[in-house]
């Protein structure tokens, strides 16, 4: 029992020191309600870095945090277009099976610095290493092309962002991070995932959920257009024709 008791003493420490961090992820808002005032939110993403013995490893090199808040994904269609006898017209396409609707990436430090290219690939860390699964049997190049125009849209439009030294460490525990949600997000299911990289290794990871919805009337109106899809249709196409017909007959009598 004595000799038990020593090695399980002798081994204690060690397996403390094989024991990985773990990350305590949270959000200022888990839903946010998009109504027609709405003009975007700044999301606060903040926790703590919980290490064995409570302690911050002595002699190691500070850990990075990198936090990544994506949409849900949707299918692109991509069109070309092309000037044929001085009019515009669509040439070639690609379709995208799985692109993030909504992709916002903050780090400690540049991405490039923190990871290889292999890892940024594998936990899809960056705007150039999203995975968008695009169903085509175009050449290498015209994909390629096509991807780096999804994301230059997308950019273009805030649903792409990238904000290096976004992210404050406080004491190597304590974290936060802002990451601004624009007015033209999509609504849906989001995740806030919090990596915790050291020497190029991801050692920890967690995943907090945000609902983004519409509500008041735009809620009324996207639940209706989704569960009626027709009446819906015909009382759009009503109120149009009505609205036209009565301006009409406005601008008559003026």
């Amino acid at each position: 029992m004595r000799r038990a008791a020593a090695l399980l003493a002798v081994a204690a420490p060690l397996t403390m020191g094989q024991a990985k961090p773990v990350l305590v992820p949270d959000v200022s808002q888990r839903a946010i309600e998009i109504a027609y005032s709405f003009t975007g939110a700044d999301l606060l993403l903040f926790g703590a870095i919980l290490y064995p013995g409570g302690q911050v490893p002595a002699g190691e090199k500070p850990a990075d945090i990198v936090v990544v808040v994506r949409g849900p994904t949707q299918s692109i269609l991509l069109r070309e277009k092309e000037k044929v006898a001085g009019i515009w017209v669509n040439a070639a396409s690609a379709r995208y099976r799985s692109a993030p609707s909504f992709y916002a990436i903050a780090s400690s430090r540049p991405i490039q610095t923190i990871v290889d290219e292999r890892q940024r690939a594998i936990y899809e860390l960056g705007v150039d290493s999203l995975q968008l699964s695009p169903v085509s049997t175009a050449p290498a190049d015209v994909q390629a092309r096509f991807g780096q125009g999804l994301v230059e849209l997308k950019t273009r439009a805030g649903l792409y962002v990238e904000n290096p030294r976004a992210v404050e460490i406080t004491d190597g525990v304590l974290y936060r991070a802002r990451v601004t949600i624009p007015a033209r997000v999509p609504v849906g299911r989001f995740t806030a995932e919090t990596f915790l990289i050291r020497d190029g290794r991801v050692l920890a990871a967690a995943v907090r959920d945000i609902d983004i919805r519409k509500s008041g009337f735009e809620r009324f109106v996207a639940r209706a257009a989704q569960r009626a899809g027709l009446l819906y249709g015909l009382v759009a196409v009503a109120l149009s024709v009505g609205l036209g017909w009565i301006a009409g007959t406005i601008a008559r009598r003026v």
